[in-house]
């Protein structure tokens, strides 16, 4: 957030902002759940998630399971600036942004590589898949037969466990909002997502509304946490309609998370919004506390504030 707070005192735009300041988390590899050198997948392979959204126009520009550049959400702002569509995934992803001038490099790490051979070493164990064979060994994976009692019973077990692993250590992703001189509103997000991934996963951190959502004169939102149950509902988009209906942050917040409980009502997830006038708000579940850090000119510096979680058992 300090790169984020030295860019708008220095009269950047919001976007300019907002990619400062996740770009300086990705560089940092800030608690290794963001930029190169953490959360492997199966394979034993970081990749990147990233979006940055402009209030102002309604552009967005979005990268998913980005491989071997380490600048995320600067390719994404390229995405933006340089192209009509709204998310990139893949190696073909790496491809453009090796076209618009970034550099190819190995996003692992010895740390990743050694998280990813104690897991492997652990029999793949805990991992995100169901329904298939082997469920208590490393692949490769076949599915089981949707239609016996011994299955069904399997599926419920495995469904738990999937959920019981995208808890505090397995979420983080780095989600920023600002508000320029001219008051113009951006939002944006970065992450490697989830450790021991299947291969090819996006999740809700690039997906527009999900991870993150700005709408000038209204206000922006962005999310964090158990991102394959929280794009279903797209939460942050939820919580900037609700602003946009008058509501302030905190009760917009609540509005957009309570369906989201309703369903699953062991999800880990929390959320931020912000409307225009710089009025705040936070809400998480299912952690026991959550740190978050703000910065405007009354405060004059960047401080963390902590608020305690809904659902926590």
């Amino acid at each position: 957030l300090f790169a984020a707070w030295k860019s708008l005192m220095q009269n950047s735009s919001a976007v300019d902002a907002v990619v400062a300041g996740c770009g300086e988390c990705e560089a940092e590899q800030c608690e290794h759940e963001v930029g190169a050198g953490g959360s492997p997948d199966e394979a034993g392979e970081t990749t990147l998630d990233a979006m940055i959204m402009d209030g102002k126009t309604m552009d967005v520009g979005a990268v998913g399971c980005l491989r071997r550049v380490k600048t995320a959400i600067a390719v994404a702002k390229a995405v933006m600036t340089y192209t009509d569509h709204t998310l990139l995934v893949g190696d073909l992803a790496t491809n453009f942004a090796i076209e618009m001038g970034f550099k190819e490099t190995n996003l692992s790490t010895p740390y990743s590589i050694g998280m990813w051979k104690n897991w492997r070493n652990d029999k793949c164990q805990p991992n995100f898949r169901k329904n298939v064979s082997p469920k208590s060994d490393c692949g490769p994976y076949t599915p089981n037969h949707p239609f016996t009692d011994k299955n069904d019973q399997h599926f419920a077990q495995v469904h738990t466990r999937s959920r019981d692993i995208s808890g505090k250590d397995n979420h983080d992703t780095i989600g920023m909002i600002a508000i320029d001189k001219n008051g113009d509103i951006s939002a944006g997000t970065s992450t490697n997502g989830l450790t021991n991934k299947i291969p090819g996963r996006v999740g809700d951190s690039p997906i527009m509304g999900a991870g993150a959502y700005a709408e000038n004169g209204v206000g922006a939102s962005v999310a964090t946490g158990n991102g394959d149950i929280m794009m279903r509902f797209l939460p942050t988009f939820n919580a900037v309609s609700q602003m946009r209906r008058g509501m302030d942050p905190d009760v917009a917040l609540r509005i957009a998370i309570e369906p989201i409980v309703h369903f699953y009502p062991d999800f880990k997830g929390a959320m931020l919004a912000v409307n225009d006038k710089g009025k705040y708000g936070a809400i998480c579940h299912g952690y026991p506390n959550w740190t978050f850090c703000v910065a405007n000119p009354n405060i004059g510096d960047v401080i963390m504030i902590n608020t305690t979680c809904l659902g926590f058992m």
